[in-house]
């Protein structure tokens, strides 16, 4: 089964990282910059999609982490090269931009797995999973029909916006959420719940009990290492399962 992809200039990886490399490639004529790493040929392929601070480190290391699991991985980049705000103002106009074009924000996530396939990726056997305004865009990429095997959010945008839905989503939606997120309330998750039911999506979403926003970003005060163990242990079972499910 083939995905419509754009047309992608993809130009020589620059810069090679433990296990992984960088490649730079271009959606619309714009220069970005992903990571992929692969443990073997035609692996199954998760493509991640970061969170507001752009590609970092902490999305390369998941990807590693992935490829020990058996899985490759393309980090996608959906700012531009160069561009990790570290300033809170120019983080909200970077994703600011992409939630008000939606199609732009489909247009690079599917630019991203041209670029994955480029690099010899297996895109017959797709997941898509991201973190915070990553897992926003992952949902949205559902919601636009392509034919992926699953979708995963770990506390992301739950909300769907105006005039969508998800009549067209064609494969199961894994979401994570802490109930002490205060970026996204518990009533966007119950909501999300009745629209996937409504559109006969499989789904499971799980709530971690005083779990805050970003509860899986090692390293920072919101880090809650039970929540972050238990929610990556069922994302790799899930991975295990659409992938087994969809190995013909």
């Amino acid at each position: 089964m083939k995905i419509f992809l754009p047309l992608i200039c993809l130009c020589m990886a620059l810069t090679a990282f433990s296990d992984g490399r960088s490649v730079d490639y271009e959606v619309d004529g714009e220069r970005y910059e992903g990571y992929f790493v692969s443990p073997a040929e035609d692996a199954p392929l998760v493509v991640l999609i970061h969170d507001w601070e752009g590609l970092t480190d902490y999305e390369m290391k998941r990807a590693r982490m992935l490829a020990e699991a058996g899985y490759a991985v393309f980090a996608a980049d959906l700012f531009g090269k160069g561009i990790r705000p570290t300033e809170m103002v120019d983080r909200r106009q970077h994703t600011g931009e992409l939630y008000t074009d939606r199609e732009k924000m489909r247009r690079l996530m599917r630019g991203a797995l041209a670029a994955a396939e480029a690099e010899g990726a297996n895109t017959e056997r797709v997941v898509a999973m991201g973190y915070c305004f990553g897992g926003a865009a992952v949902l949205e990429w559902a919601r636009s029909g392509d034919p992926l095997k699953g979708f995963v959010s770990f506390h992301g945008g739950l909300s769907t916006p105006e005039g969508q839905s998800y009549a067209e989503t064609k494969a199961p939606v894994l979401i994570f959420h802490g109930t002490a997120d205060t970026a996204i309330p518990m009533e966007e998750f119950v909501t999300l719940a009745k629209e996937l039911d409504e559109h006969d999506v499989p789904n499971e979403l799980i709530t971690y009990g005083g779990a805050p926003h970003a509860f899986t970003v090692f390293d920072s005060d919101r880090y809650r290492e039970i929540p972050d163990k238990r929610s990556w242990a069922r994302f790799l079972d899930f991975l295990s399962e659409v992938f087994e499910t969809n190995a013909d």
